[in-house]
């Protein structure tokens, strides 16, 4: 049985929405707090339609569906956060949106609730100087899309306490994820690895040493990686993999992380990959 019962997500986009879902479904309370009732209304759209095609493909039933459904709240006020036993924040990446989010759920959140950031790059031990309780707060990378994807990179700031990574691990358990603990350097792991290769692979295309097919096929059939570097940039979108060079350059101060040129005249030229029609491949 975990800890918690009640668990407040910040944000319905793309990854809140998906947090929420597999929080729900694992039996979970969900509060879920948006800025409009627009984007819950929307989010809430997206997790029915994901667990239909669950139930489609009879990974749960439809009366689990229903019941997962009935255990979401929402909210566009932050003062409902009160009743959160755990806080997850997935807004998008901008250290300063977080942060001021951060300094308002301290105030909001009882005492001894962690604040967890779903956060793919920014530093967790920044975040947490924004609270008066960091060592309660702690980095819960989920992976994209959350439904499918195991993995969640559990990162622990500079005062994150042991008592709080293993509420956190234990947590994403109870939600049938895989936790891997990190420590909190720029780009945890995850990013600090796969953004490198992805840049390189656009490198590759600047220089004409293949086309983006050529390089994905490589990739794909000679490293048995499921989907190619540039396609999986489109996915995560380019706008996001630039954001997440500049973190990795800035915090490690190493040449070696300079975003490639090209990648930064596809974002000037509004080409962020399929959420915004093109990147590498038209979609």
């Amino acid at each position: 049985m975990p800890d918690i019962q009640t668990v407040g997500v910040i944000g319905g986009g793309t990854m809140g929405n998906g947090i929420v879902h597999v929080a729900a479904k694992s039996g979970l309370r969900v509060v879920l707090l948006d800025l409009e009732q627009r984007f819950i209304d929307r989010a809430l759209a997206t997790i029915a339609k994901n667990m239909d095609r669950e139930v489609a493909k009879n990974k749960i039933s439809e009366s689990d569906k229903s019941a997962a459904l009935q255990r979401i709240s929402s909210t566009t006020n932050p003062a409902a956060m009160a009743e959160a036993e755990f806080i997850i924040e997935a807004v998008v990446e901008n250290e300063e949106l977080k942060s001021k989010i951060f300094t308002q759920m301290d105030a909001i959140a009882r005492p001894g609730v962690i604040l967890a950031s779903n956060t793919s790059s920014i530093s967790i031990t920044k975040i947490a100087s924004k609270t008066k309780r960091a060592d309660k707060v702690i980095g819960m990378h989920f992976m994209n899309p959350v439904p499918v994807m195991t993995l969640v990179e559990v990162v622990r700031g500079l005062a994150t306490s042991d008592e709080t990574y293993r509420v956190t691990k234990n947590l994403a358990e109870a939600m049938d994820k895989k936790p891997v603990e990190v420590n909190d350097y720029p780009g945890f792991v995850s990013n600090r690895v796969l953004m490198p290769m992805i840049n390189e692979a656009i490198y590759c295309v600047m220089e004409g040493v293949g086309t983006p097919e050529a390089i994905d096929q490589v990739m794909k059939l000679g490293m048995n990686h499921p989907l190619g570097p540039l396609a999986l940039a489109d996915l995560i979108g380019l706008d996001v993999c630039l954001d997440i060079m500049e973190v990795l350059q800035n915090g490690l101060g190493d040449p070696k992380y300079r975003a490639c040129p090209l990648l930064r005249k596809m974002v000037g030229a509004g080409y962020f990959g399929r959420k915004s029609g093109r990147g590498f491949y038209q979609y």
